[in-house]
């Protein structure tokens, strides 16, 4: 599948003010928790009952509270969200020289923002907030990243016939962030609009900029 294209280049500006505004948004939301809550359940905003809860929590790993191994593990995934972030921002300039959908670059832009949230807290967070985990080599690189949106929607015992978490007890769904929020959406919009986004034909070579498009190759690039 190719992406679809559209009839003229776009300013990457736009998109990177979008990854900005989540960046600031996450940031935010982050230091207000660190602010005025309490860490643990004990500092728990009910929102919608006890459907949706603010709670302010610190993850020494991934994306949804997954972990690496210590004590190197998280200096591994710094390492790797720099790559990817590096990554994101080139691909987001090419898609743009290359006429790709406004709406997918758009996805890779809450993406890219998702991804910088994180990162941002990994690099910083261990010198701002002094929340790197005991034993952490260094303060740098080793920030825990602030969840705070709690989703629990099941809370028990895991049937023990299911691999890996079987008998295990779940206190419900992982705790989450904006930057978590974001990076989902954009990857969920993406899987579900696969047919405005992607067609199966070969992409429509960029017209000769000194030439008008005739009308039979402006509704290919539409």
């Amino acid at each position: 599948m190719h992406p679809t294209l559209t009839s003229r280049p776009h300013s990457a500006a736009k998109f990177f003010l979008l990854a900005l505004l989540i960046i600031a948004l996450d940031q935010l939301s982050k230091w207000a928790v660190h602010t005025y809550m309490q860490l643990g359940s004990a500092g728990e905003i009910p929102i919608f009952g006890q459907w949706a809860k603010l709670t302010y929590t610190l993850n020494p790993g991934m994306a949804f509270g997954a972990e690496l191994p210590a004590p190197y593990g998280k200096l591994v995934l710094t390492a790797f969200r720099t790559v990817a972030v590096s990554g994101l921002i080139y691909y987001i300039i090419r898609l743009c020289r290359q006429r790709v959908a406004t709406g997918y670059i758009a996805c890779m832009a809450l993406i890219l923002g998702g991804a910088v949230g994180n990162l941002i807290d990994s690099i910083f967070y261990g010198i701002l907030y002094n929340n790197a985990p005991l034993g952490s080599p260094t303060r740098w690189f080793y920030g825990q990243v602030i969840d705070m949106i709690f989703v629990p929607l099941y809370v028990g015992y895991f049937p023990k016939s299911w691999p890996l978490i079987g008998g295990s007890y779940s206190h419900g769904f992982p705790i989450f962030n904006i930057a978590d929020s974001s990076i989902f959406i954009g990857v969920a919009l993406i899987l579900l609009n696969q047919s405005r986004f992607f067609n199966e034909s070969q992409p429509v070579a960029a017209p000769n900029e000194s030439q008008p498009l005739v009308a039979a190759d402006a509704e290919k690039l539409v």
